[in-house]
């Protein structure tokens, strides 16, 4: 059986298909791929059949991380019963989920899995959208994901 995760930005072409591209990897090299069903989506259409954002490609690149997804738009028809976990980026997108019928049992912040966070951090688990800075943004975006995605998979993998 296998455990569907969703990860949810604005338009689904910087910090969602990271997130995706980085579990993917992280999943792959523990070797635990075949468990998950993941995709990315953003709650609107603007950049629906878009590549990921250049920047967002080229810090993905360099840590040899790939990006398969074309964005799309959350489907409510079909997402929330495809996916055990709906992964927003930020508490925006978390009320967006919340707003379309999503079960708010399965709609959590992708940051709140980041073990290097404490309680303290508890009001600022937003990852920041990138998309109208510099690249240095998405580095920093990257490394957030990162570290939220490995707290991520020691979840899923506990046994």
């Amino acid at each position: 059986m296998t455990t569907g995760l969703l990860f949810v930005c604005l338009g689904n072409i910087c910090r969602s298909p990271l997130a995706e591209g980085v579990f993917l990897h992280q999943a792959a090299e523990r070797g635990v791929l075949d468990c998950f069903d993941v995709d990315s989506c953003g709650i609107g259409g603007w950049h629906a059949g878009s590549p990921p954002d250049t920047r967002a490609a080229a810090v993905a690149k360099r840590h040899k991380v790939r990006l398969p997804s074309i964005a799309r738009q959350v489907d409510p028809a079909t997402d929330f019963d495809r996916f055990d976990l709906l992964l927003a980026m930020d508490t925006s997108n978390q009320d967006a989920l919340l707003e379309l019928g999503a079960p708010a049992e399965r709609v959590c912040l992708m940051r709140s899995y980041d073990p290097t966070l404490t309680s303290a951090d508890d009001n600022d688990l937003d990852v920041p959208d990138p998309y109208y800075g510099g690249p240095k943004g998405f580095d920093l975006v990257y490394e957030m994901l990162e570290r939220a995605c490995a707290g991520l998979l020691d979840e899923l993998t506990e046994t």
